[in-house]
């Protein structure tokens, strides 16, 4: 079969054939990949930088997909960590990692958000409890994932969402997704702390898709602006786009109710993850959530890679073209 495969961690994966994959277990079945999202996690996967890579090569990247099984159902599945992703035009899925979607269900649109989707979407229904009328700071809000963080955090009770980015243009499609507030992060590092604590002082939940020297000065700035210094902050770390590592100043877990989780892989168990992809995929279903898909034929992964998206955008491969 055809599929995306990488043979070098210092080039994009070209479009090659290799063996189609067999089942070999009681719950697993072979489907037609119809549409396979290229998330940053697929790009960390294919260039061998991401936390679980083996180092293993040659690989197919992809983490996840929208298949329909030899019986014609419609199923968004999440793969194992293996070599053999789902980028390519078959695949075979685990049913205990899959979830059937309704007919008529876009898969190029469910490809694309499930995964940026889920990431706040889980850390929010798993990793706390968001209490109706709570406040919450998304650092990273111009990132699809962001994007689409501010959505869910509204649509899952928060009263109050501030959105934080770099990117201007962006940024500005926030208040049209339902942040209240937004805040730039460009600047001095000290200036932009100010206007986090200012903003977002009386946070309950912190959605950090950033780390590194943003949350190393946000941190202080937001516990120092705190009203009252002993009610909970919830950071939770799901992404390290700023930086893999902070200085964390013993006296912030001291003179503050700061409690800093994260959620991914092994935080959230992957029953528990699986567990929360049907009501995310009915809403993205909907059309409760926007999404901007850009799908690219498979067979043109190598230009895909490289291809610009606009903001919102996701690309999205489809075999079948």
């Amino acid at each position: 079969m055809y599929a995306a495969v990488v043979h070098s961690f210092d080039a994009p994966p070209r479009f090659d054939t290799i063996d189609t994959p067999r089942p070999d277990g009681e719950h697993e079945i072979l489907v037609d990949v119809l549409a396979a999202g290229l998330h940053p996690r697929v790009r960390s996967d294919a260039d061998g930088t991401h936390y679980t890579s083996g180092g293993v090569l040659p690989l197919v990247p992809g983490i996840d997909a929208v298949g329909r099984t030899p019986q014609g159902e419609l199923l968004y599945f999440v793969a194992p960590d293996t070599a053999l992703g789902t980028m390519a035009e078959q695949a075979v899925v685990d049913r205990r990692r899959a979830i059937t979607l309704p007919a008529g269900t876009d898969p190029v649109a469910v490809a694309a958000a499930m995964n940026p989707g889920m990431s706040s979407w889980v850390a929010l229904r798993r990793r706390v409890t968001l209490e109706p009328g709570a406040r919450v700071l998304i650092l990273g809000a111009t990132g699809n994932s962001g994007q689409l963080a501010v959505q869910i955090a509204k649509h899952l009770g928060a009263a109050h969402v501030v959105a934080a980015g770099r990117d201007p243009e962006r940024l500005d499609l926030l208040p049209g997704l339902g942040a209240d507030e937004t805040v730039s992060l460009l600047g001095d590092p000290e200036k932009v702390a100010d206007r986090l604590g200012r903003s977002a002082g009386d946070a309950d939940v912190v959605i950090d898709y950033l780390w590194g020297p943003v949350a190393e000065h946000a941190m202080p700035a937001l516990l120092a602006a705190r009203p009252e210094r002993a009610k909970p902050l919830a950071w939770i770390q799901i992404g390290s786009m700023a930086g893999a590592e902070i200085t964390l100043p013993s006296y912030l877990l001291r003179a503050a109710n700061l409690q800093i989780m994260g959620s991914g892989q092994g935080s959230v168990t992957t029953a528990g993850i699986v567990a929360e992809l049907p009501s995310l995929a009915t809403e993205i279903a909907s059309g409760t959530l926007a999404v901007d898909p850009l799908a690219l034929p498979l067979s043109g992964v190598e230009r895909a890679w490289n291809t610009p998206t606009a903001p919102g955008q996701r690309i999205v491969l489809t075999p079948g073209d």
